[in-house]
């Protein structure tokens, strides 16, 4: 085992196409490390890049202590699990499992003890007979994983491997892939534009955006201290709600207006974030998490300056929770950052995109109590934890934290 290492890392194609700008990242042996980002972010140039399957323009990828930028694929001692599967049809499971290390003129007592061990970590005893054909998807990406297994390789390097599976196997193996990982403590580079399997499998999760490095932390870290308006748009499902907003100073209170609607901030936030207080009267974005707000019929006993009024327009519930998706009388945010989120979420032209961009009522969403008595088409009065929002530079994108207008959080890139 090793750890992995770019090193300001660049790829630019033929055609002048900037892939992946400038990457560096550390992945310590052992970690569990996750790219995650829209499509076309760059996240799985720079897998191949580690892999040897794409050329690197500048920088350098290091595998344990060896510089490996000019090494073929076969010699990184790497294996890779595609998301295709890519097992051979004609071979058994047991043959598909023990393929690569014929290749590499393994003992076959050794080829044996292999798929015999690969085989109990994932389930397949019963199946080492069986051709592709006969297995299932799950199955199937069971004995992919298993060939990377047998290599027993310095790193494991996974682009999308759940993508082909329902969403219960996806959760299912997102858990398995998470244990397997834990139980070898094999080095691993995931590639996901999922961000809830970034979450729930990732030691540390890099968010990547048009081939730049936006933040890499710990999962928790993402969700509650995103270092730009990006970040954490794309972290949280459902996604951040934001607004165009102000600051604003009085009688030694903080409160944040948008729109006609004004909530005072938690004396704990302004205390954690004590340069809020310098953008008073300057637009900011707001952004308020759905799981920060509750139906007002559900929290009663909840002050007036801690409550908002939307409209609306759809209640899904969802067993435990409910969905309040509902508008707010309140600029919307259309920076760089948001029509990429937007993009991400929704096939969407530009026209419609600027079309909303002149709109005066922003849509969103609460995650609240299944009890709720909001109704479509009428009005809805929701109660926000102000301990919790999140403020960002209109213009920047960057947080507005402890830190001032350009926060350097821990795990900022």
């Amino acid at each position: 085992m090793a750890g992995v290492t770019l090193d300001e890392v660049t790829k630019i194609y033929h055609d002048g196409t900037l892939a992946v700008s400038d990457l560096g990242l550390e992945i310590a042996d052992g970690e569990f490390m996750v790219l995650v980002g829209p499509s076309g972010c760059g996240k799985t140039t720079a897998l191949r890049m580690v892999a040897g399957l794409e050329s690197i323009t500048e920088g350098h990828v290091r595998i344990g202590e060896r510089v490996v930028d000019r090494l073929p694929p076969k010699d990184r001692d790497i294996a890779m699990v595609f998301q295709n599967y890519a097992l051979y049809p004609h071979l058994s499971v047991a043959d598909n499992l023990a393929f690569s290390l014929k290749l590499h003129k393994v003992s076959r007592d050794e080829v044996r003890r292999r798929v015999a061990e690969a085989a109990h970590i994932l389930g397949l005893e019963e199946f080492l007979d069986r051709k592709p054909r006969n297995l299932s998807g799950g199955q199937r990406q069971r004995v992919a994983m298993g060939r990377a297994i047998v290599r027993e390789p310095s790193a494991f390097l996974m682009d999308e491997p759940l993508s082909n599976l329902d969403a219960k196997l996806r959760v299912q193996m997102r858990a398995e892939i998470a244990r397997i990982q834990r139980d070898l403590g094999t080095t691993t580079i995931y590639v996901t534009h999922d961000q809830t399997e970034a979450m729930t499998m990732g030691d540390r999760v890099a968010v990547m955006k048009r081939g730049v490095l936006q933040q890499v932390d710990k999962p928790q870290g993402l969700y509650e201290h995103p270092v730009n308006l990006f970040v954490g748009g794309f972290i949280g499902s459902p996604a951040m709600n934001l607004v165009q907003a102000t600051l604003e100073a009085s009688n030694g209170d903080l409160s944040v207006r948008f729109g006609e609607q004004t909530l005072r901030l938690a004396d704990s936030l302004v205390a954690e974030r004590p340069r809020l207080r310098e953008r008073t009267n300057r637009p900011v974005v707001l952004g308020i998490r759905p799981e920060s707000l509750e139906d007002a019929a559900v929290a009663m006993d909840a002050p007036a300056d801690r409550r908002i009024r939307g409209t609306v327009e759809l209640v899904e519930l969802m067993g435990a929770d409910a969905y309040v998706h509902f508008t707010v009388d309140a600029k919307p945010v259309f920076t760089e950052d948001t029509r990429d989120l937007v993009r991400e979420r929704a096939e969407i032209s530009d026209a419609t995109l600027a079309q909303r961009a002149g709109e005066e009522h922003t849509d969103c969403v609460a995650r609240v109590h299944p009890d709720t008595r909001a109704r479509e088409g009428e009005t809805t009065e929701l109660v926000v934890d102000t301990s919790r929002l999140y403020f960002f530079d209109l213009e920047t994108g960057l947080a507005l934290g402890d830190g001032g207008p350009e926060r350097k959080g821990d795990g900022q890139a």
